[in-house]
């Protein structure tokens, strides 16, 4: 998630209740796709409305342990522009704040090595031009997170 101010690139990061720096993301719906399911939950979880999807980023995997069971979890992350808005952070999902932040900022920021893989990633795609291309998002999801 990134949006241009004046010169300045400017990429969006969720704080989550573990004080983690990320990005927003979640799961499929039943029979839902990565975009879309991408898009639903980065309006679910910052406010945000005005996206447009840009380009695939990234595909990452990593397992962890949840109350003794090994969890396998695997997120597509999408490169989007955001246009105007406030965000708002999902507080009923433990999203405690959303922070738009510069490149380097954000890389001193975020929590988890996967995630610093990704937004390096967003960041040489638009520095290659993959900003230029413009894939409307479709119009917000009315699925909620069960």
């Amino acid at each position: 998630m990134f949006r241009t101010e004046g010169t300045e690139r400017l990429y969006l990061l969720i704080r989550d209740s573990y004080q983690n720096w990320g990005f927003p993301k979640g799961h499929l719906e039943h029979g839902e796709q990565p975009e879309a399911a991408a898009l639903r939950e980065v309006r679910e979880e910052t406010g945000l409305s005005a996206l447009e999807l840009r380009a695939r980023v990234d595909t990452i995997e990593w397992h962890f342990r949840f109350r003794g069971r090994l969890i396998h979890k695997v997120c597509h992350f999408f490169l989007m522009e955001a246009g105007e808005g406030a965000t708002e952070p999902q507080r009923a999902e433990g999203i405690t704040a959303c922070k738009w932040a510069r490149y380097d900022d954000a890389a001193k920021l975020i929590s988890y090595d996967n995630a610093r893989t990704v937004l390096a990633r967003a960041h040489a795609q638009l520095a290659n031009g993959a900003h230029a291309g413009h894939q409307r998002a479709a119009a917000p999801s009315t699925a909620r997170r069960t």
